[in-house]
């Protein structure tokens, strides 16, 4: 099938077509789209935020403890406000992914925040989980990698999810002034740092590499009342040897060595190709090309990990339009592509109520397998379209097709505009045939939706 430009930035690089907005004209839009997602937003969730919520939930649950009736009233209220805002979150950024001309910037912040998984468990933490993408993700995107990765991996809520605020030099002050509580070592982020954010599982490194990064990161920690990142008193003392090259002196590292390991990592040859693959697979096909993946992973060799550089070799490749409807589109890319395909703005997504926003999204993307904040493990969300492609996902997709449009908008649009506004020219023979046939428009529309041409970008 032969794809204009247009409309393979829409549906592969993008959260597709909308009546709203015409498809990016050419490569420069999609990747200016870039640049307009590097801004966190008026909405923004700061440190300062989480400080200030830590703080009045600390009052108010000393207060509670000592029979105070207004404040076990304002403690209930702000338990139910924090547990809102997972879905609070999905609502801005499926607002965001909805009214995005090009949609390549959003969909990137999609990738990189799956990259660098974090899951924010209880109430608490969920604020940290929003501000890791406002402060750590989004303004990394159209920079270097090395950038990101320091940004990520140093914010407190990378280092509440993998441990490291417990990890302890073995030979630190504090473990030596403080023998009764063993304090120790946790290899979770430097695991992760190396196997899941850089180099890649089965990539040339040992488990002592493994060991001497995590000794070496010793003393990154995060408390909620501490602005500081780095605690020396928990810091290994002595230098450390990753991939072969020494870190720090006599004395203990500190964070400037961090950044320095984590640098190298960045731009490690192996890291290239890991990264090179990912995106590959995320964007183009489960099972890429050679070429493409060599491509790319020569591109960010050469540019030592410029990501706009990398960007543009992934949106002038052939390969988009070889291996077009070569993915499937995972449950927020539905959601959102559905939404514009409706002719939704995204002021629209922002006017839903609490409770409309989680029957008509909230609810729906967890039953079709990817409940927001929620990754099951440190590695994100599969790729494969057999993940996502289950009788009970494809279930949901069907339900969501039939029931949400009547409840998101007044009136139906016509499934014969539907379906062009959805795909344009790129809408199969059997669809094509099949959607005037429809019963009713509510059929009609649920049967663009549902398609294998719409679930496929």
């Amino acid at each position: 099938m032969d794809v204009s430009f247009p409309l393979l930035a829409a549906i592969r690089l993008g959260y597709g077509l909308s009546p709203l907005m015409p498809a990016p004209p050419n490569a420069q839009a999609v990747l200016n789209s870039v640049q307009r997602a590097c801004d966190p937003g008026t909405d923004a969730v700061s440190h300062a935020d989480i400080r200030e919520q830590t703080k009045q939930f600390a009052a108010l649950a000393k207060a509670r403890k000592g029979g105070d009736k207004a404040a076990i009233q304002r403690y209930r209220e702000m338990n139910r406000a924090m547990a809102a805002l997972p879905r609070q979150d999905l609502q801005r950024r499926l607002a965001r992914a909805v009214e995005a001309p090009a949609g390549f910037g959003e969909r990137l912040v999609q990738f990189w925040a799956d990259h660098f998984t974090i899951r924010a468990d209880g109430a608490a933490n969920q604020l940290m989980g929003m501000a890791f993408v406002d402060q750590a993700i989004r303004p990394h995107l159209n920079g270097n990698f090395a950038d990101l990765l320091i940004a990520a991996d140093t914010h407190p809520m990378m280092l509440r999810y993998l441990n490291q605020n417990s990890s302890f030099g073995p030979n630190s002050r504090s473990a030596q002034n403080n023998p009764e509580r063993a304090l120790g070592l946790n290899e979770n982020l430097a695991r992760e740092m190396i196997e899941l954010h850089t180099l890649g599982a089965g990539a040339d490194y040992s488990q002592e590499d493994v060991r001497q990064l995590a000794e070496l990161l010793t003393g990154l920690t995060w408390r909620r009342n501490d602005d500081r990142r780095f605690v020396p008193a928990m810091a290994e003392p002595g230098a450390e040897t990753v991939l072969g090259r020494s870190y720090g002196g006599d004395d203990r590292a500190e964070m400037q060595d961090i950044h320095a390991v984590m640098a190298d990592l960045a731009r490690h040859p192996h890291t290239a190709q890991h990264m090179a693959g990912k995106l590959a697979r995320h964007f183009v096909s489960d099972t890429p090309s050679s070429a493409l993946v060599q491509d790319l992973a020569a591109s960010w060799r050469d540019s030592d990990g410029h990501l706009p550089t990398v960007y543009g070799v992934l949106v002038a490749h052939p390969d988009l339009a070889r291996d077009f409807r070569a993915k499937v589109r995972q449950p927020f890319d539905y959601l959102a592509s559905a939404t514009r395909a409706l002719g939704l703005s995204g002021d629209d997504i922002r006017a839903l109520t609490g409770q409309q926003m989680r029957r008509f999204y909230h609810v729906p993307i967890n039953r079709m397998g990817q409940p927001w904040t929620r990754p099951t493990g440190p590695d994100g969300w599969p790729e494969a379209a057999a993940a996502w492609i289950t009788p009970q996902g494809l279930a949901e997709r069907i339900e969501w097709g039939l029931q949400m449009p009547a409840k998101l908008l007044k009136e139906l649009p016509d499934p014969r505009k539907l379906v062009s506004t959805a795909l344009g020219d790129t809408v199969g023979d059997p669809l094509q045939w099949a959607v005037p046939k429809a019963e009713s428009t509510l059929e009609g529309v649920a049967m663009v939706l549902s398609s294998n041409d719409f679930n496929r970008r």
